[in-house]
This record gives structure tokens, C-alpha cells and sequence, in this order.
């Protein structure tokens, strides 16, 4: 059974550290759901810090789905450069063709509906719709995981989310669902600063790979240097990079069938 008591202290202590140290973000300043969406896709595995030059950016360049969408993919790729997961920035452009030609150039307000969308799992629909249009919905990521771990799961190893999520229900503000998630975000970050990792005891933590020699960091290699060359020679591409010609190979053939990137004859370019 769930302690009504012990859910209205946390939510005290979670708002009172809000009220004190809430932090500022351009994508809390809005409630255009476009907008939001960018910056939930962008804030995948990426730190803030990173994200807010580059969200201002992007929605400074491009209003809205239709303009995304209408965008060349090198552009998008350029501007993209530095965030990591090139998949999402694809993703964003294949959403916003969907979004200009089934909805109007409107994000829809229905969970299902998002989920149809390229990339775009509960998590990311769940949080566009709260933050987006104030809808009183329960989900969780690092920094809620990592908020309600410390304060209920103290000393716990392998809490599933399933024991978080129904806690994450109670304390759920349904006046302001906006600013309670993101009272929630930032202490959960706080935290992390202070006492270090609480999602670490979740029973779905994983460690990420080391960026250095990754496959991921050979993708974002072939990328780039697809985007600042036009069309080259896979021969002269592999040749340019330091890494075995079989991973840029393998890169290579990943990136065309994800649409990335497409041979005009014998060469090699970002996909137009």
C-alpha cells in the first residue's frame, strides 16, 4: 500500500528544492508542441548543456515540420553535428514529413498517434503531451527514476519500474503536471551531483560503451565526412578515416539502408 504521507513529504521536498534551484531550459519557456518534441528527441542521451545552443538553432532555422521536412538531409546532419545519434536527427525529418502531410502541420494530442511517429517511444510521447499540453500522464526517465530510487528505494538493488511507476502515479501534481516533472528532473539531477547514481540500483541499467572506439563514433565519422566532401568514392572515404576499411564498410552499408546516405553511380553521398 502506497503512504499518502510519505508521498506528500516527498512532493514538499521536491517542490522546495524546485522553488530554490529550478533550473532554466528555452524548451520550458514554450508550449509549442513541435518545439518540445525537438527538444525531448534531442535530450535522448544527451547532456543539457549540449542540447540548449543547438535547440535554439534548430527552431530558429526550422518553424515548424513543414520546413524540416522540406530541409536537405546534409543541413539537418550539419546542424545536428555534436548531439550524437544521428538516427534521431533522421527520425525528426522522417516525423516531420508525417506531421506536414497526415496532420496538418500539427502535432497530434494522441499518445497513440505520436507512438506512430519515427523514434518516438512512450517516454518521448508521454513527456510531449505533459509538457506540450499539460495532459496528466505517468512516465519516467533517469532523472524521475534516479529522484524517487533515493527517497522510497534507499538501500534497494534492482528496483524494476514497475515498483517506481505506480509511486510515480501517487505523486503525480494533476494541477500542474508540467512543473512537477520538471521539479522532478532537476532534483533527480541534483542528486545525481550530490550523492551520485541512484539509477544505477534499477533493474534497467545499462552502461554505456566508451565513445572512443565505438561503432557509433565510426558512423559519426562517415557522416561528417559525407557532408563536408558531396559525393566521394568509398575507396577515398575509408582511405580519409582511421579506422579498418571492414567498420567503415559496415558503417557504410548501415547508413545506406537506414537512408542516410545513397550511391549516385560509383559514389558516395548524403542522401538528397
Amino acid at each position: 500500500m502506497i503512504d499518502s504521507a510519505r508521498i506528500s513529504a516527498f512532493h514538499a521536498l521536491v517542490m522546495d528544492h524546485y522553488r530554490e534551484h529550478g533550473r532554466s531550459f528555452p524548451w520550458r519557456e514554450t508550449r509549442d508542441p513541435w518545439a518540445i518534441l525537438v527538444s525531448e528527441v534531442m535530450l535522448q542521451q544527451t547532456q543539457t548543456s549540449r542540447v540548449v545552443p543547438k535547440f535554439e538553432e534548430w527552431t530558429a532555422r526550422w518553424k515548424g515540420p513543414a520546413e524540416l521536412a522540406a530541409a536537405p538531409l546534409g543541413e539537418v546532419l550539419g546542424l545536428w553535428s555534436g548531439l550524437g545519434y544521428n538516427r534521431r536527427a533522421l527520425s525528426l525529418v522522417r516525423s516531420a514529413g508525417i506531421i506536414a502531410s497526415e496532420h496538418g502541420g500539427e502535432l497530434p494530442r494522441d499518445e497513440a498517434a505520436l507512438l506512430r511517429l519515427p523514434g518516438i517511444g512512450s517516454y518521448t510521447a508521454r513527456a510531449v503531451l505533459t509538457f506540450a499540453f499539460g495532459m496528466e500522464l505517468v512516465f519516467i526517465e533517469t532523472n524521475v527514476r534516479s529522484a524517487f530510487l533515493h527517497y522510497f528505494f534507499p538501500s534497494d538493488e534492482l528496483v524494476p519500474d514497475s515498483r517506481i511507476l505506480p509511486l510515480v502515479a501517487a505523486a503525480l501534481d494533476r494541477d500542474d503536471p508540467r512543473t512537477w516533472y520538471w521539479a522532478l528532473m532537476d532534483y533527480g539531477a541534483f542528486l545525481k551531483k550530490r550523492e551520485g547514481n541512484a539509477s544505477r540500483r534499477s533493474a534497467h541499467y545499462t552502461k554505456q560503451s566508451p565513445f572512443a572506439d565505438s561503432h557509433r563514433r565510426i558512423r559519426g565519422a562517415v557522416l561528417r565526412a559525407l557532408a563536408a566532401g558531396g559525393s566521394i568514392d568509398s575507396e577515398d572515404l575509408a582511405a580519409s578515416l582511421p579506422f579498418s576499411r571492414e567498420r567503415v564498410d559496415k558503417a557504410l552499408a548501415e547508413l545506406v539502408a537506414e537512408g542516410f546516405a545513397e550511391y549516385a553511380g560509383t559514389l558516395l553521398r548524403i542522401r538528397t
